[in-house]
This record gives structure tokens, C-alpha cells and sequence, in this order.
């Protein structure tokens, strides 16, 4: 467990090396992962790597060569988030405020370049701060995607704002499939409600955050994100959760042109903060989602 002030936080590295709570005061900031929880999607946060959100049917080129990855996700019809998310990290150093997490892919027949993944995770007394590197520990080019994928609470009174130029429409099993304007699905720019009864799973194109998040309860959430030139947004309808996605694609993009390609030796490198402020003096350190 790490902890700074009243701000505490706790990680999994043998499930992903995910983020298993974060919680000020022992009010929960982000969904908390159910006792035992062997499963990333129940968690609070995960790492998305080497790639982030969908490659359609687990299939792609890159370099004149073919590859088919596992199809990951249950009966979905296509891979999903990279490897990180289901796989065991090591902890290789830890202090009372801070981690540092390490995976190593060696390569295979779906994802043939080896390369090494770090994740640091921090606390301050008001910050969460969250860093991830991709390193290309092969000999030859590889593309490289990056993201984290946070479940926030929402209570009824909860609203989201942010601003972004555009959003990739979706097809039925959620590949992107136009450009249209950001308010397309509601304006965000304006603190909108977030429960809803309608699906949101898009990617917000021109985030360049912040990302500001109003809880009835008197927090305010404030995420940015440097390297992540897209904000994928996660609204189930009726859920008390929801998730802010910052990533460095759009889904597909390693079939759209829009992947990076990393170097040998090269590392990319994606963070995320979220900050915690009380804007209202009605706090109670009792307070909880409903």
C-alpha cells in the first residue's frame, strides 16, 4: 500500500499490475477492486500496453508481414488493450509513496518484438501521478501504443467536463467508424451529467486535457495526461462507474495508419495525474457513492 497524508492507494502486481483502490480520507476515488479480485476489470486502474483499445479480428500488417494476435476478451470479436493488462508485474522498488513496476514481453508468433515495460506510481498529499514507458529491447521497429484505464465513481449529481476538437463514431462491436463534432453524444465541454441510459465508448480526438470530474459529494477530480493525444471515454448506461482513457491512438489505428512506430532502443512514454481537490466545505470523510 502506498500513502501520502490521507491519501492512500494500493496495487496488484500479479493482476496486470493494476491499481487496486484510491481513496482520500477512506472516501473511494476511483471503483475499488472487490477483495481477491484475480480479474483486471474489476480493478480500479490498469496499464494499457503495447497497444491500447481494439485491433479488429486480432489482425494487422506492419512491415510487409501479417500477424494474428489472441482474441482476449471473451467471445469479443477482437483483441483488446495489449498484454500488460493480463499479465504479472514485478515490484522492483518500493517506498511508503511510491512504486515502481516492471513487465518484459520476449516476443511470440502474434507480437514478435520483445520489449519492456515500466510503470511508476506516486502519491502527494493531493496527486496521483502514474508513468509508463515502452522500450523497444529488440533489433528491429515495432509500433507502440500506451493508455490507462481508470474507473471513476458517479453519483447522480457527478459531472464531467472536458474539451476536445472531435470523436470517432463507433460500428456495433465497436471499431471507429466516423468522424463527427465532440458533442456528438453530449457536450462535455459544459459539465454534463455523467449516468446516462445510452452507451458512451469512444475516442475523443484533439484532448489536450484537463479532464474535470465534479462528484456530489463536494471532490473534484482533475486528470491530464502528457503523450496521450486521445481521451477515450467509458460510460456504461445505468453504471455508478465510468472511464477516462488516456491513450495514445484511437482503437485500430495499427490498421489505420495512426500507431507510432518505435525505433530499436527507442522508449515511448505516457502519464497521467490525477489531482483531488474539496471544492465545498460540506465534505464529510464519511461521504460515499451511492
Amino acid at each position: 500500500m502506498l500513502k501520502a497524508g490521507g491519501l492512500e492507494a494500493a496495487l496488484s502486481p500479479t493482476v496486470g499490475g493494476s491499481l487496486l483502490w484510491l481513496a482520500l480520507d477512506g472516501v473511494d476515488l476511483l471503483r475499488r477492486a472487490p477483495a481477491d479480485a484475480a480479474d483486471p476489470l474489476a480493478m480500479a486502474s490498469f496499464p494499457l500496453v503495447p497497444y491500447a483499445n481494439r485491433i479488429a479480428d486480432g489482425r494487422f500488417a506492419f512491415d510487409g508481414q501479417h500477424y494474428q494476435l489472441p482474441l482476449n476478451f471473451g467471445d469479443h470479436p477482437h483483441s483488446i488493450h495489449g498484454f500488460g493488462w493480463q499479465t504479472m508485474w514485478t515490484a522492483v522498488e518500493t517506498d511508503d509513496a511510491s512504486t515502481r513496476l516492471i513487465h518484459e514481453h520476449p516476443g511470440d508468433a502474434g507480437w514478435p518484438w520483445p520489449y519492456r515495460a515500466e510503470q511508476h506510481v506516486a502519491l502527494t498529499l493531493s496527486h496521483l501521478s502514474m508513468s509508463l514507458s515502452l522500450t523497444n529491447i529488440g533489433d528491429a521497429p515495432m509500433p507502440a501504443g500506451l493508455g490507462f484505464h481508470p474507473y471513476f465513481l458517479a453519483d447522480a449529481e457527478t459531472t464531467l467536463r472536458f474539451d476536445a476538437r472531435g470523436l470517432w463514431l463507433s460500428t456495433p462491436d465497436m471499431l471507429p467508424d466516423r468522424e463527427a463534432p465532440a458533442d456528438a453524444l453530449g457536450d462535455w465541454s459544459q459539465s454534463a451529467i455523467v449516468r446516462g441510459d445510452t452507451l458512451v465508448d469512444n475516442a475523443y480526438t484533439g484532448w489536450t486535457g484537463p479532464a474535470v470530474v465534479d462528484r456530489g459529494d463536494g471532490l473534484r477530480l482533475t486528470v491530464d495526461a502528457t503523450g496521450a493525444d486521445y481521451l477515450h471515454v467509458y460510460r456504461p448506461p445505468g453504471s455508478i462507474d465510468f472511464c477516462l482513457e488516456p491513450v495514445s491512438h484511437m482503437p485500430d489505428a495499427i490498421n489505420r495508419g495512426g500507431m507510432a512506430v518505435l525505433p530499436a532502443g527507442a522508449t515511448a512514454h505516457l502519464s497521467m495525474t490525477i489531482a483531488i481537490d474539496k471544492i465545498h466545505p460540506a465534505l464529510s470523510k464519511s461521504a460515499a457513492i451511492a
